[in-house]
């Protein structure tokens, strides 16, 4: 039976990130709508989603002890990451994040030279502060990202490079760097990160580091306890495989 998602707590903030989701709930399913799923919201559901921390390939937000652990792969100029980063990581902070049951590892993928900008961008600075600058590039994607688009093929191929001076032209005509430095970050210490040779470098390797180790098929992806898991790539997909998961995680043994 397929059944619009329905919410227990946060309802009206929840029904705002995710929008219309659908998901196919089996008979006594967990789910959102039932306050005694494994899903619902927790007395004290504490502040989880302020713990953020740099990790080999990525940030890791959420409580680090969590005994489930998400792995989310995204790219940068992925249009379908900026929709789950709009409707899914909200959805994910309310119900699964705040009270510590899961964390969510965000990893970037690196598909062309933009995305290595951007994402040099996104780790640039203390680590508490990824998420926001995380959300405002996903969020502001369709502006800079059609302003890229728009651009004269000379200045795409300067930025198609890969070099300092290529990411450093890219992060200014797409006003990246203005849009957070209003968000209060220093320009210097944004322009440092994008000619960052040895961090460009870093990114582009663990980006093949994670397509050998997991096979990602394309962004986004999604890992759950160290496994892909397969042919899903949006917000409706993965809600069900975390109701099920969590579902089994509640049941009682014996």
């Amino acid at each position: 039976m397929i059944k619009p998602l329905l919410l227990s707590a946060a309802a009206a903030a929840l029904a705002l990130a995710t929008g219309p989701v659908l998901a196919e709930q089996q008979p006594g399913a967990q789910d959102l709508s039932r306050p005694k799923s494994a899903f619902g919201a927790q007395d004290n559901p504490g502040n989880w989603p302020a713990t953020i921390v740099r990790t080999p390939r990525g940030h890791l937000i959420g409580n680090p002890e969590a005994e489930t652990q998400l792995i989310e792969f995204i790219s940068y100029t992925c249009p379908h990451c900026s929709d789950f980063a709009a409707r899914g990581e909200p959805a994910l902070e309310i119900v699964l994040l705040k009270p510590g049951k899961m964390n969510v590892e965000v990893r970037p993928v690196i598909r062309n030279e933009i995305d290595t900008m951007v994402s040099l961008l996104a780790q640039c600075g203390d680590p508490a502060g990824f998420k926001g600058r995380h959300q405002a590039l996903m969020l502001s994607q369709a502006d800079w990202l059609g302003k890229a688009r728009a651009a004269p093929e000379s200045q795409k191929a300067i930025w198609l490079r890969g070099d300092k001076a290529g990411r450093t032209n890219a992060a200014n005509a797409l006003g990246l760097i203005a849009m957070l430095a209003q968000r209060g970050q220093a320009v210097a210490e944004l322009d440092a990160c994008v000619a960052d040779d040895a961090a460009a470098a870093a990114l582009r390797d663990n980006s093949k580091a994670d397509y050998d180790d997991f096979g990602v098929p394309g962004t986004p992806s999604f890992a759950l306890d160290g496994k892909l898991v397969p042919e899903v790539f949006t917000w409706e997909g993965l809600y069900p495989v975390l109701s099920a998961h969590f579902s089994a995680a509640s049941a009682p043994s014996g």
